[in-house]
């Protein structure tokens, strides 16, 4: 409010008006705005300003903390493999893992409205986000266990290689050194060095599995009889021991389903599998040809694949990292979705689109604005991902998982005792936040406008 003055001048002078108290375009007092502005300025300056200055500061001193280097900490970064590394796995990241969930959340997103439990779905999708880092690095430690047997993802891997791929019958196998002409041919074959004739049975003696550790029921082992090329594989062994090497001994174990090839100049000529009590009978142009039992027979089972190893366990821990956050691009994508005008979606329906184009022409374009909000969110987080890295990464493979977050880490507190390196490799990491959010500032203030 004004108030008019006492006039000084003579008559006609114009009354002057008195000042008040200044006040801000809201009308509050600017003291008393600045009042509650305090505190959270304090923190803001506690908690962001006074790390950020400090970081910068320290990063221009040795390990101590003592000595001024400049830059030669940030020279370090560039020259160093671990950092190297780390910087290549972080573009990976960023180049990946934000795009691979928003793709995953939109398509989550759309076809969640065209089913039933649709609500439900996206309950299941969402979950994982109220797992912490630190529960959902120790549950894939254990999925991308190597042995099958405690490992899921290698138990689903093992079981769909085993559908397809016949596993060997007697991995492990080995002839009895002393009392078989069968010798190694290269590959985990093994070849005899006479040939076979018929009339004459070939004695195949195995020996390296217990007994008791034979799968099924097996029979006894028995000569073979009958004209024509035969022969016999058993395992040369007893419980108990007794018996003489090389020669079938009352009680010793045929082996079943083996493979057996008639080999002449390097090529097979005939093949057969033993029978029940380890016999085998082979066409007559095997006479004169060698034995030959393949490496199918004795290669180790199929173990599944080493998620964990220097070559994919970037990818894999990117896939843990997918889990967890493809239900929070579903769900602001979803309430993007809630909010497109139905009309526009019809009329291109009417207009001959099918649902496809109806997607990528109408639904894609309007949902823009939020798909950039997902995808700019998740950039800024995955600079910033450690967790998931240090606690699912073995030892051996760490090195090869490593990323910025966690080499800031390393060199400061995890045995490098470098803070000033640490220092850098934390502004080195807000400068490659910064144009990402300038990205995102610049957009919110577009779309103010």
């Amino acid at each position: 409010m004004t108030s008019v003055a006492k006039t000084t001048g003579g008559a006609g002078a114009l009354p002057t008006p008195s000042v008040s108290p200044r006040k801000s375009i809201t009308g509050t007092r600017l003291w008393v705005a600045v009042l509650f502005l305090l505190p959270a300025l304090v923190l803001l300056g506690a908690l962001v300003v006074y790390p950020i200055v400090y970081s910068i500061w320290r990063s221009l001193y040795d390990a101590g903390g003592s000595g001024f280097v400049g830059l030669k900490n940030y020279g370090d970064i560039f020259t160093n493999e671990a950092t190297l590394t780390a910087v290549r796995n972080t573009a990976i990241w960023v180049a990946v893992a934000p795009a691979v969930v928003t793709a995953l959340g939109l398509i989550f997103a759309v076809l969640t409205e065209r089913v039933r439990w649709g609500t439900a779905f996206k309950l299941l999708v969402f979950m994982p986000m109220a797992i912490s880092m630190l529960a959902a690095g120790i549950i894939f430690r254990l999925v991308y266990e190597q042995d099958p047997n405690l490992g899921a993802a290698n138990a689903v891997a093992k079981a769909v290689h085993d559908t397809f791929v016949s596993s060997s019958v007697y991995p492990g196998a080995r002839p009895n050194a002393t009392a078989s002409d069968l010798k190694p041919s290269g590959g985990g074959s093994f070849t005899t060095t006479g040939t076979v004739h018929a009339g004459t049975p070939a004695l195949l003696p195995l020996v390296g599995i217990a007994p008791d550790k034979l799968p099924g029921n097996p029979g006894n082992a028995k000569a073979a009889s009958g004209a024509g090329v035969t022969g016999t594989v058993w395992l040369d062994f007893k419980l108990g021991g007794g018996g003489t090497k090389g020669r079938i001994d009352p009680g010793e174990k045929a082996l079943k389903g083996v493979k057996v090839e008639a080999v002449k100049g390097g090529s097979t000529v005939a093949s057969a599998t033993t029978g029940a009590d380890g016999t085998f009978r082979l066409p007559d142009k095997a006479d004169g040809a060698q034995l030959k039992l393949p490496a199918s027979n004795f290669s180790a089972p199929y173990n599944g694949i080493d998620w964990l190893g220097p070559t994919l366990v970037t990818p894999a821990i990117i896939g843990s990292y997918v889990w967890m956050w493809a239900g929070f691009a579903m769900v602001l994508i979803a309430a993007g979705l809630a909010g497109v005008d139905r009309n526009l979606l019809e009329a291109a329906r009417v207009d001959g689109a099918n649902e496809w184009q109806v997607f990528r022409k109408i639904t894609v374009p309007l949902l823009a604005p939020v798909l950039a909000v997902v995808l700019i969110t998740l950039m800024i987080n995955v600079m910033k991902i450690f967790d998931l890295v240090y606690i699912i990464a073995p030892q051996p493979s760490q090195p090869d998982a490593n990323v910025l977050a966690l080499q800031l880490f390393l060199s400061s507190f995890g045995g490098g005792g470098n803070e000033g390196v640490g220092s850098a490799i934390g502004v080195l990491l807000l400068l490659l936040v910064l144009p990402v959010m300038l990205v995102n500032i610049r957009r919110l203030r577009r779309e103010r406008r």
